[in-house]
């Protein structure tokens, strides 16, 4: 399926990730920058990184499967995306700027004690170990059979490049890492996009062609779907970007308006992708293009619907890039994980508990070390699921993220916009809900609750729980979970300490604080950041353009040039908006002398 140009460009994608890693390792010097890049990135870099951090490579699998299967509701999720992102512009990035934490524990600690503080830190560690692992399985599972890859090796690569890449250069390989693998992807999926939508007769005909049922945003006749899935979707992806624990998504921007405009640029990004990403796949079924007999290796033949078509018009050598589009998505997820983990448990329990005294160099030291732990464990357990021949990963991945994201999310959500609860309702909302989650999960499917429900003659309604339980889960987990965290302020709200109170109310009025200019770098650092990955971004469309190179169609000779342009042309614009920047301070400094002086 891939041609020598395409296993060439994959090849070429691992070696500048890797040398992204080597250039940013000179920028850690303490553990802010290695933890988030000392708080002084460009809001399009803190942007671009959040965008690319909050989806992988199952956007072009499981929901390009869902789109070609049921159509439009797929959008349903990336609009929850870009509106949760809407919203943290209008009332969560400005002020988690101004938390003034390296680490989101440590405002966890700050708004909900240290009790808390360890809670969320030795919960959230080993799921998101699980979570990444099942990323990169799910990853290595779709690659094998599309492109002929061997599952195992796609595991140990992937993860292997991913992991020294972070470990050498902390928060900054990652941002860098995920601006550059950004404007890749964008180039490479706004070829497929277009070519799809000529393929089709426009938008147009792709309505015409379509089945009626693909403009139904609900997918009412799909198993599962239907409002109800809708409406719980679009909570499940409001709560988990607009809580606490989201916060850490800004804490590299300069300043709290820095952090405005990232969270609105990663919206105006998903946007966008919600629209180019699923048209592709859509195609493909308005073409009739037979997936069983395209994908017959893939257990769920839909979900390689996105690689089908761009194998269809992708020129040699661009099928490569898209590859790595997929890649590049997965790992952005896994380097923003293995960063903030060891970042977690560097600040959040080396620190405070094992090593009070500890200097920066050593916290360093540490977080590489426990980079490392995590990235092995991560590839570990990626390796063992490979031996389970029949785990349905990708919707595990949707489930886990409901099932285990909305106990986290309540808590920490309520704590933002309430003072009166306890520190012990935190806690225990998020063992309650987990508590739900697990009920309404595993209940349908144990023996003896069936057998219960067939005496009591309500098989029918156990077999509603068992079809809706991610959107059932979802809304009862979280209208409980509120409820609980809720109502221990109301009752309870009252006894907390007076010192407690102090510690609270200084929270929430260093959040409202703006940041001074001594607490943000001058100027001159971003046009620094401008010029360095504008720079590294002009050799990447530089080495992209050698494709003009391999024999193609004018068409596929057209496509590369785009491609390559699209990020060449990004980096030149960094590289200039830089020196017009160094330009203008120059100016401003030669002025300022000159009305010093008095005029006779």
């Amino acid at each position: 399926m891939l041609t020598i140009y395409d296993y060439a460009v994959v090849g070429l994608y691992f070696v500048l990730l890797l040398g992204v890693g080597w250039l940013s390792r000179r920028f850690a010097r303490n553990s802010s920058e290695y933890f988030r890049g000392g708080g002084e990135m460009a809001w399009w870099l803190v942007g671009a990184s959040a965008f690319m951090a909050s989806f992988s490579a199952w956007t072009f699998t499981g929901a390009a499967g869902l789109a070609y299967q049921y159509g439009a509701i797929v959008l349903v999720m990336y609009l929850g995306n870009t509106l949760s992102f809407v919203l943290n512009a209008l009332w969560l990035a400005e002020p988690c700027r101004q938390m003034r934490v390296v680490v989101v524990m440590e405002a966890v600690r700050a708004r909900l004690g240290r009790i808390n503080e360890q809670f969320f830190t030795w919960m959230t560690l080993p799921l998101q170990i699980i979570g990444s692992a099942i990323t990169l399985y799910g990853l290595a599972i779709f690659c094998a059979p599309a492109f002929g890859f061997d599952l195992k090796l796609v595991i140990i690569g992937a993860g292997l490049v991913v992991l020294i890449a972070t470990t050498l250069g902390g928060s900054w390989a990652v941002a860098t890492g995920d601006f550059l693998q950004a404007l890749m992807l964008i180039g490479i999926t706004l070829v497929v996009f277009v070519h799809s939508l000529l393929a089709v007769g426009g938008f147009s005909g792709l309505i015409e062609k379509l089945p009626a049922t693909h403009l139904d945003f609900t997918a009412s006749q799909a198993s599962g779907m239907g409002i109800l899935w809708v409406v719980a979707t679009l909570l499940e992806r409001l709560s988990a970007g607009n809580n606490l624990l989201g916060a850490t998504r800004y804490l590299s921007a300069r300043n709290g308006r820095d952090a405005r405009r990232a969270s609105l640029l990663a919206a105006g990004l998903f946007a966008i992708g919600s629209l180019i990403w699923f048209v592709p796949p859509m195609a493909a079924r308005a073409l009739n293009m037979d997936m069983a007999a395209l994908m017959p290796g893939l257990t769920q033949p839909a979900e390689g619907a996105y690689v089908a078509i761009a194998h269809r018009f992708l020129p040699a050598g661009l099928l490569g890039l898209m590859v790595t589009g997929m890649i590049s998505a997965t790992m952005s997820s896994m380097d923003h994980g293995l960063n903030r983990n060891s970042g977690i448990f560097v600040r959040s329990f080396y620190l405070p508990i094992l090593r009070p005294l500890a200097g920066e160099r050593e916290l360093v030291v540490v977080g590489r070390a426990a980079t490392i732990v995590c990235g092995l464990l991560i590839i570990s357990l990626a390796l063992l699921y490979s031996t389970w021949k029949d785990v349905g990963v990708l919707q595990l991945m949707l489930n886990a993220s409901v099932m285990l994201g909305i106990p986290t999310a309540v808590p920490t959500l309520w704590c933002l916009i309430t003072r009166r609860s306890p520190d012990w309702a935190a806690w225990t909302t998020v063992i309650f809900c987990l508590a739900i989650s697990t009920l309404l999960g595993l209940m349908p499917n144990i023996h003896a609750v069936q057998a219960l429900a067939s005496t009591l003659g309500l098989t029918p309604l156990l077999e509603y729980i068992r079809t809706h339980s991610y959107a059932l889960v979802a809304l009862i987990s979280f209208s409980l979970g509120s409820l609980w965290y809720l109502g221990a302020g109301f009752l309870l709200g009252g006894r907390l300490s007076p010192e407690r109170r102090e510690q609270i109310d200084t929270f929430f009025a260093t959040m409202r604080h703006p940041l001074s200019d001594k607490e943000t770098c001058p100027p001159s650092e971003l046009s620094r950041q401008s010029r360095r990955i504008g720079r590294m971004a002009l050799v990447w469309g530089g080495l992209m353009a050698l494709l003009l190179l391999v024999p193609n169609s004018l068409e596929g000779r057209i496509a590369v040039a785009f491609c390559a342009s699209f990020i060449a042309g990004i980096g030149g614009l960094l590289v200039l908006s830089s020196r017009r920047a160094s330009r203008a301070r120059e100016s401003t400094a030669a002025i300022k002398p000159e009305s010093l002086v008095e005029t006779p």
